[in-house]
């Protein structure tokens, strides 16, 4: 999968641009606040209709503005185009020219594996951001699993706002609750068995990407869930006896919802015991071995993006990650200092220098 050229109206800071890319290796130089991420972002945008970088679609909007576009040709067999409009109150979406009336069916064509430097705290943060990253990955795996995870999230919405009424008024009828209960354990048992699959599958390859990093082995990553080992009925009778604390709290307690998965070496969990090294490598493993399921599992090669890492990583983990890259993926690097990056990386790149708004093409020979 390659993407051929990018078109940007009123992206962040570029009220025009058009580039084109080579199908290897393209860095993007320049200082901070210049505008190198804001390309990449708009990569993301293109293929996730959001940005990496806020919850708000309109944060990507160039002041003064009404609304924004990214437009790009995606090649894959065949080459398509495609185009993200943005407003501060609407999104829209086409695929060859074509309005595309559902998002589900816009999202999943476009493969791309995003590594920042705000990934490298993946291991210490929230659940909710370790659930935000399976949920993107598996989106672009899986068609079906976007539209299962809307679906549960919506019924979830219902049920949280029919519990806040039981409380004030606890004489109301629980029999739609039942109904509620039955929905989201259908929806969360789906997207349970996609969740524990797709990390299993995560499991084959990090392991060995983790001892070509390290030297090292026993990496793994362990799955938490509510669901782990339960059927429908067993389910059903454990929101059942968690219903009054629901209904006292306003908020469905027991569900996919509040899925997490962590990283172990040898039963030793990386967020407690870890060092910020072996983190930072499990977390590069991690992301390789992403690469590895799109390759071999769906003979797909994702787009792969690396934003702003060589400031945040020393010369030997940087020397890990590129040792994954060869000619057939794609990539995009940013970065300050092109001293920073190697010959033999630079070799053949394509290289994007922005400097006082304007962007200067150059090939590295």
């Amino acid at each position: 999968m390659k993407i051929l050229n990018l078109k940007l109206t009123n992206f962040r800071n570029y009220s025009k641009l058009n580039l084109s890319f080579d199908s290897s290796k393209n860095i993007i130089i320049g200082e901070n606040g210049v505008g190198k991420t804001n390309i990449v972002e708009a990569l993301y945008v293109l293929a996730f209709t959001k940005s990496f970088r806020g919850s708000k679609d309109a944060i990507v909007i160039k002041d003064n503005n009404d609304y924004c576009m990214v437009e790009g040709t995606i090649k894959d067999n065949i080459k398509n185009k495609y185009k993200v409009v943005l407003s501060k109150d609407s999104k829209t979406v086409f695929i060859n020219n074509n309005k595309i009336d559902r998002l589900s069916n816009y999202l999943s064509n476009i493969n791309i594996i995003l590594f920042t430097s705000e990934d490298l705290k993946l291991i210490k943060d929230t659940p909710n951001t370790r659930r935000r990253l399976i949920n993107i990955e598996l989106s672009q795996y899986s068609n079906e699993y976007l539209k299962i995870l809307s679906n549960y999230n919506h019924v979830l919405k219902q049920r949280n706002s029919y519990l806040k009424m039981l409380y004030f008024n606890a004489n109301a009828s629980k029999s739609y609750l039942d109904i509620l209960d039955d929905k989201l354990i259908e929806l969360g048992l789906k997207i349970y068995e996609y969740r524990f699959n797709f990390i299993n599958n995560l499991n084959n390859y990090i392991k060995e990407d983790y001892l070509k990093i390290t030297g090292k082995s026993g990496l793994n990553i362990v799955y938490k869930s509510d669901f782990i080992n339960k059927n429908k009925d067993e389910l059903k009778l454990i929101y059942k006896k968690n219903l009054d604390r629901d209904i006292t709290l306003g908020k469905t307690n027991i569900g996919i919802h509040h899925d997490d998965y962590n990283f172990y070496i040898n039963n030793k969990n990386l967020r407690d015991y870890g060092s910020e090294g072996e983190q930072k490598n499990a977390i590069i493993a991690f992301k390789m071995s992403e690469i590895d399921i799109f390759r071999k599992d769906k003979g797909i090669t994702p787009i792969l993006i690396l934003d702003d890492l060589f400031s945040e990583l020393d010369k030997k983990k940087i020397h890990n990650i590129l040792d994954f890259i060869d000619d057939d993926i794609q990539t995009f690097i940013t970065t300050t200092e092109l001293t920073k990056i190697s010959k033999k990386l630079k070799s053949g790149s394509k290289i994007f220098k922005i400097k006082n708004g304007n962007i200067k093409e150059e090939k590295y020979e």
